[in-house]
């Protein structure tokens, strides 16, 4: 099976690309590094010949509210027009879970919209909701730091580690069209203090971190259970503390 994956050489993308070819598939990175280029359309005819899924896990280089919107939507319309033309069966997208509660903010605004797009355009399609990685706890901080203090809204988040990510997105993607979602989590909620607490300390970190009612998540405001995945989401196995203390 050949499987084209937009975003190819990203954290996410290269542990695809690598799963899928352990298990004897054809997968083909695809980015602009190798020629393709899903906002110009560069490519796309030539590397989604004879294939039949495309995984989409490729990231907006900006977070500014109108580049990210620009960017999901030119890329993901590009895209979605060029696997109908080459005959693509399935549509694979990684999201994120509570997208649809977040759209006090610009990036996951940008993110509902790419999942619209892929619902309307009538190619059967699967979209992966994951929760936030362990890989990003200390961007997490650094986007909410003032001064030397993190302040964190009073929520839960219930992480996974991109490996786990990787091998349910490629699970998918080998699997037939589900024409919804599928959400992937870590085994453990947290406290959103407690899981930049753990992460900032493995990295003997300092910043003083603390729960602010007042602090938003990417701009938008939380309720406790606004980053958590529903009662029928898969659960990967890897537990934080035990994946930091591999690091």
């Amino acid at each position: 099976m050949k499987v084209v994956v937009i975003g190819g050489t990203g954290l996410i993308g290269s542990k695809v690309v690598a799963r899928l070819r352990e298990h004897g598939h054809e997968a083909v990175v695809a980015a602009p590094s190798t020629g393709v280029n899903t906002l110009t359309g560069e490519g796309l005819a030539e590397v989604l010949q004879g294939a039949s899924v495309v995984v989409d896990v490729s990231n907006s280089p900006s977070f500014e509210d109108e580049a990210v919107m620009d960017f999901f939507h030119t890329s993901t319309t590009n895209l979605l027009k060029a696997e109908i033309e080459a005959g693509v069966a399935h549509h694979v997208a990684l999201s994120v879970v509570g997208t649809d509660r977040l759209q006090e903010s610009g990036y996951f605004r940008a993110k509902q919209a790419q999942e619209d797009l892929i619902r309307a355009s009538g190619n059967p399609y699967s979209i992966v909701h994951a929760t936030q990685f362990f890989e990003f706890a200390k961007g997490l901080a650094d986007g909410v730091t003032e001064g030397d203090t993190v302040r964190l809204p009073d929520a839960k988040i219930q992480p996974i580690v991109s490996d786990d990510v990787a091998a349910a997105v490629g699970l998918t993607a080998v699997g037939d069209p589900v024409c919804g979602v599928v959400e992937v989590a870590g085994p453990e909620a947290f406290q959103l203090e407690q899981f930049i607490r753990m992460g900032l300390s493995a990295q003997n970190d300092p910043r003083k971190i603390v729960t602010d009612p007042q602090a938003t998540y990417w701009g938008a405001e939380l309720e406790e259970t606004t980053l958590l995945p529903g009662t029928d989401a898969h659960i990967a196995g890897t537990r934080f503390a035990d994946w930091l203390a591999q690091q």
